[in-house]
C-alpha cells in the first residue's frame, strides 16, 4: 500500500511531522524537513494511545 503522508490541521509549517494512516494496522511517522532519512512504524494501537496521551496533556 502506498503510504498517503499528511500533516496536521494545526500545522502553520512546515516544521513538524508527517503521517500516513491509510493501512489498517499500522501508522508511518517522519519529519517534513528530512523525508529522505526514513519514517517511524507504529502499531495503529500504539500511535491511538500516543495520541489520546498528547490530548490529555493540552488540558
Amino acid at each position: 500500500m502506498t503510504p498517503n503522508w499528511r500533516t496536521s490541521s494545526y500545522t502553520e509549517t512546515q516544521n513538524c511531522v508527517e503521517i500516513a494512516d491509510n493501512d489498517a494496522t499500522t501508522v508511518m511517522i517522519r519529519d517534513t524537513k528530512a523525508r529522505d532519512r526514513g519514517m517511524i512504524e507504529v502499531q495503529r494501537a500504539t500511535w491511538t494511545a500516543f495520541v489520546e496521551h498528547a490530548r490529555q496533556r493540552q488540558h
